[in-house]
């Protein structure tokens, strides 16, 4: 007989659903779970039953032990929980079922127990189910007792204590940092929670710990980690919701090389627990060495279609577009070759433009070699012979194959052709082999926000600029690199981070370049300023994203890591399970909100104590935002306006 597992202890199973095997045949057990499909063979009846762990044959008998449990099978419905009583017996050979863990056993039921009843479920409760997203979400509790979605918790589980794990044996110390905080801006619009003690002024939800994991580093912690919620009001997207959670570590005493090598083994040591082997040092690639060859930030170098700069052999070209990208300066034209795309049909290939417009191209020039040796394209006729035979030659080209160009900006130029580097690498079905980890490091420090027309920080205003481009900083911004590095796997940015600076005088400097002045920066940030000031010890970190919408990270036949599906999304609408939506708040929740009518009219609806009546989230009150600065006397123009109470307005208008 094997070993009891914990499971088994305290509850009212002896055994899961999902554990038995041949060895167990002859063993008496008590099983718990749901009925999962019933057949009714007239004088047998046949149950899966399924809980977390998997699922197991019943068989109930009329002529076994008085036929009371044939009795009770008889009444069973999908979905009823159910315990039983009997012993393991081995299927014959024909009946085995190799799909199954369980599939050489099953169980001969003498005793059964309706724990419950239940309707009939919205959808069929197994795998490869094409019920609509929205129903899924809806009945989420009923979602989760299908295999692969527990699958997905339990591998989140496991991960997650797999780190843990990982950064305790390092001597990283856990520590919580609070969900309450001030509004601090971090590149997206935060949360806000109003406060009943201090009427008029809110809380932010943290839309990462970074300031005050830096503050920990400054009083001693040294190795810090924690498994975060963070909070960023941002349109919904497939791999971002409104909360996700982060494993959030910094190190001080720490040099980048430092902290990049203590989380490679701390990633080696968790990957390997998984079953994922990821070999070490990691390559380290440039940011500009990715983006030029690869169009991303975030490459897969498991495949070729790199990216060719074809700037000079267009330099003096009778093609206006690219002669004039030529010879430009910070503008390139390039192009990625599409091996075997160039025998698609004409029509297939003009609904590449369409395609490239989503990357930020205006057009798509292109050009199609076919197999029998002809060529198509709107283009090649301003072409001289000379440039198409350097062009065949620097593509490699090849009957069958498509050229794709961008002419333009050389950031621009690299995205566009990153994306159709990977359109056409899905639609070419082009195998990914094996792993590919890697770092990408050194990201520009600053980028120019063209709607502000202000430079902005690239990750975020407290990164450590690269000890060589200093002097840049103030000369020429955009030149200037930073101490970044991002964790990428299998094309996905899986976390990121970077050396903070920690010296005050420079963090000044930093925000001043990024349009603060002193007095908003020490508004905002003074507490890290004055923090600074007390011997602030070098100091570098790093998040690593569990979870990004419901996508899934693939391993061979097994799905891992990241991004496991959501367990209650937030939704604009009426679907989800728990149904965490801004709704009507009873007056019962003791919540206070202030309302602005379109006459300037301010009402402050404290809740219970007040006796105010229900306050519908979206009511019919137009709130006017100048009218919601009057009634809290915010200065639109001063900090807190822009970065707090602007969210805050919003929300009341919803």
């Amino acid at each position: 007989m094997s070993q009891t597992r914990p499971i088994d202890e305290h509850s009212m199973h002896t055994r899961t659903c999902g554990e038995l095997r041949f060895e167990n045949v002859g063993e008496e057990v008590t099983l718990t779970g749901w009925v999962s499909r019933r057949r009714d063979h007239g004088g047998l009846i046949f149950c899966d039953l399924r809980d977390r762990e998997g699922i197991t044959q019943l068989t109930f008998d009329p002529e076994h032990s008085d036929g009371d449990a044939f009795k009770i099978a008889e009444t069973m419905r999908p979905e009823w929980p159910i315990k039983i009583h009997g012993v393991v017996r081995a299927r014959g050979e024909e009946t085995t079922n190799t799909k199954l863990a369980t599939g050489e056993i099953e169980v001969l039921t003498d005793h059964a127990e309706v724990l419950n009843t239940s309707v009939t479920p919205p959808f069929q409760i197994e795998d490869g189910i094409e019920t609509s997203e929205d129903t899924r979400l809806r009945y989420r509790y009923l979602d989760l007792r299908r295999p692969e979605m527990m699958a997905n918790l339990k591998l989140r589980s496991d991960f997650t204590f797999a780190i843990r794990e990982a950064l305790h044996n390092r001597e990283f110390m856990e520590v919580e940092t609070p969900s309450l905080f001030k509004s601090t801006p971090e590149g997206a619009r935060d949360f806000i929670v109003p406060s009943r003690i201090q009427p008029g002024n809110f809380y932010a939800l943290p839309q990462s710990p970074q300031l005050l994991k830096q503050l920990l580093m400054v009083g001693g912690v040294e190795r810090y980690y924690q498994v975060a919620k963070c909070f960023r009001d941002e349109d919904l997207r497939a791999d971002r919701q409104p909360e996700f959670t982060q494993v959030d570590i910094e190190m001080s005493f720490v040099d980048q090389n430092d902290v990049m090598s203590a989380l490679e083994e701390v990633l080696s040591d968790a990957f390997g627990r998984m079953g994922v082997e990821m070999p070490t040092p990691l390559r380290r690639m440039n940011y500009w060495d990715a983006m030029d060859t690869y169009g991303s930030d975030k490459p897969d170098t498991r495949y070729g279609m790199h990216l060719v700069d074809l700037t000079d052999i267009f330099a003096n070209s009778k093609f206006k577009v690219f002669a004039t990208a030529a010879n430009e300066e910070g503008s390139v034209v390039k192009a990625i070759n599409a091996k075997g795309a160039g025998a698609w049909a004409r029509a297939k290939i003009d609904k590449l433009a369409g395609v490239a417009s989503t990357f930020g191209a205006k057009g798509l020039a292109w050009i199609a070699f076919r197999e029998d040796g002809s060529i198509n394209s709107p283009i090649v006729k301003f072409f001289s012979d000379e440039e198409m035979a350097a062009l065949r030659e620097r593509m490699d080209v090849e009957p069958g194959d498509l050229v794709m160009f961008a002419a333009g900006p050389r950031l621009l130029s690299d995205e566009i052709l990153g994306g159709m580097r990977s359109h056409m690498a899905n639609a070419l079905e082009i195998k990914r082999e094996g792993h590919d980890f890697l770092w990408v490091v050194n990201f520009p420090l600053f980028h120019w926000d063209e709607d502000r027309k202000a430079y902005a920080a690239e990750h975020q205003p407290f990164t450590l600029p690269t000890e060589t481009d200093i002097a840049k900083i103030e000369a020429d911004p955009l030149a200037a690199g930073s101490c970044t590095y991002d964790f990428v796997m299998d094309g996905f940015e899986a976390g990121g981070g970077g050396m903070r600076i920690h010296n005050a005088e420079m963090q000044m400097s930093m925000l001043k370049l990024l349009g603060f002045t002193e007095e908003r920066a020490e508004s905002q940030f003074g507490f890290l300023m004055e923090a600074l000031e007390f011997g602030a010890p070098p100091m570098g970190g790093f998040a690593l994203g569990l979870q990004n919408g419901n996508a899934h990270r693939v391993a061979g036949e097994d799905a891992v890591i990241f991004a496991v599906e959501v367990l209650f999304r937030v939704l604009h609408g009426e679907h989800d399970a728990l149904r965490v939506l801004c709704k009507r708040f009873s007056r019962h929740a003791g919540i206070g909100v202030l309302l602005v009518d379109d006459g300037g009219n301010a009402e402050l609806l404290c809740g219970a104590n007040d006796g105010a009546a229900d306050v519908t989230a979206g009511a019919d009150a137009n709130i006017r935002l100048k009218r919601l600065d009057d009634a809290l006397g915010l200065d639109r123009r001063g900090e807190q306006a822009e970065h707090g109470f602007d969210v805050a307005a919003d929300v009341l208008r919803r």
